[in-house]
């Protein structure tokens, strides 16, 4: 039975680049006639099955939009699935249509191109949450239009919108300061998502702020090199409160810390972040920081659609601001 080609079969055969094979494919600038016809011949040999994109003055409109997010972050919190619900009714509102593709593990490790894109089923992408470095430029290599939603990098080439993580976890570690903690640890893998890595940033610029050391044994990994999460490794000498990067570790944790016979609030306080359904479902209710999801994206749909009607249209990074939520799952310590 034949296997399923992928522009990665394409590519080895004929010792190129991914990436070449995707500018070869989509009819992008930036290699040779005879390089772009070699690939279209190879994938043609192969079974292969591709559209070629035509230029924006005769293209023919799918209505469609792409919303791509790695299956690692499509879990049980259904966090982003706030982002596609609000994209989706964006979209509705103006005749347009979200298509939600999930990206595999294996596939982004592999540079597998979304098949929806090489097909030309759709006219932009939002590319939700984090993807690896190598996968952005697959993407990228690409002519269509694209905005990046809950994440960004060094490149200054992409468009992305994003909550305002340091200065919100900035803001809920000055509070726990406020109410008179002193012993604070941050519960986070900061080289798993960029925005963890902002999120620890605010922490370790409030603590500093407030003349209190900064412990490595404070912060503590929440995930595997995968991005599945892990039971957090508590310290022996215990911090009054954590400050969690998102909801679902702080709702673990709390479940954790009563297992070990500890009491959320009195004993120790917990906060999150996105007031997700973790935080409602927690008991106590878990103090967080509000992310207008809402807001994002349509910030993301605006700018879509005018990169789709306007090549060359850019809005580099916009951050969004969030609030926080005061629930139950902190106190003062007098």
């Amino acid at each position: 039975m034949r296997k399923n080609i992928k522009m990665e079969d394409i590519a080895e055969r004929l010792g190129i680049s991914i990436a070449a094979v995707s500018k070869a494919l989509s009819g992008k600038s930036g290699i040779s006639d005879a390089l772009r016809d070699a690939v279209r011949r190879t994938a043609d040999e192969l079974g292969y099955s591709y559209n070629v994109r035509k230029s924006k003055s005769n293209a023919h409109s799918t209505g469609n939009i792409c919303v791509l997010a790695s299956s690692r972050f499509i879990d049980a919190d259904s966090f982003y699935l706030k982002y596609y619900k609000h994209i989706s009714s964006q979209l509705q509102s103006r005749e347009r249509y979200a298509v939600f593709n999930t990206v595999s593990v294996r596939d982004e490790e592999e540079l597998v191109y979304p098949r929806i894109l090489s097909d030309g089923k759709a006219d932009g992408i939002i590319i939700l949450g984090q993807l690896s470095r190598e996968y952005i430029e697959l993407i990228s290599s690409g002519d269509i239009p694209s905005v990046f939603l809950d994440f960004y990098d060094d490149r200054k080439d992409i468009d992305c919108i994003i909550s305002e993580s340091f200065y919100a976890s900035y803001d809920i570690t000055n509070y726990l300061i406020n109410i008179g903690h002193r012993k604070l640890a941050f519960v986070g893998s900061v080289n798993a998502t960029s925005s963890i890595r902002d999120r620890c940033l605010g922490y370790v610029k409030s603590l500093t702020e407030h003349g209190i050391h900064v412990s490595r044994n404070y912060i503590l990994e929440d995930r595997g090199t995968d991005g599945m999460t892990i039971p957090v490794k508590l310290p022996v000498d215990m911090p009054t409160a954590f400050v969690c990067n998102c909801d679902s570790t702080a709702f673990e944790l709390i479940k954790q810390l009563k297992k070990e016979g500890y009491r959320v609030p009195q004993d120790i306080s917990v906060t999150g972040f996105d007031n997700s359904v973790y935080s409602d479902m927690s008991e106590p209710k878990i103090t967080t920081i509000e992310v207008s999801t809402e807001q994002m994206s349509r910030i993301a749909v605006d700018t879509i659609l005018k990169k789709i009607e306007s090549p060359g249209y850019t809005v580099g990074r916009i951050p969004v601001s969030g609030k926080i939520l005061y629930k139950s799952s902190v106190r003062a310590i007098k």
